[in-house]
């Protein structure tokens, strides 16, 4: 029987942001927290270490469901934490 990972954050009620959605044009800098729009869930927060023609390498450092460490995105997938103001969501339960 396969246990759940215990999330430190409450990443099931970030939003769902899909690619084509206007909310998905961001302007993603080095050092942004982020997150994966589609499954938020899966990928957790990550913060955003090397940028270059439209793609990131986001540390995710383990934080969601997969045990991601490390990948490379393209901008268009990641969701800017602070745009979106959601503090309130990110606090351990």
């Amino acid at each position: 029987m396969a246990t759940k990972k215990r999330l430190s954050y409450r990443l099931d009620r970030l939003p769902v942001i899909y690619p084509y959605n206007r909310r998905a044009d961001n302007n993603i800098q080095l050092g942004d927290l982020v997150y994966y729009g589609p499954c938020p869930e899966y990928y957790g927060i990550g913060e955003v270490v090397r940028s270059m023609d439209g793609y990131c390498i986001v540390d995710f450092r383990r934080t969601g469901r997969l045990n991601i460490e490390k990948d490379a995105m393209a901008t268009k997938y990641l969701i800017p934490i602070h745009k979106l103001n959601l503090g309130h969501i990110l606090k351990s339960t």
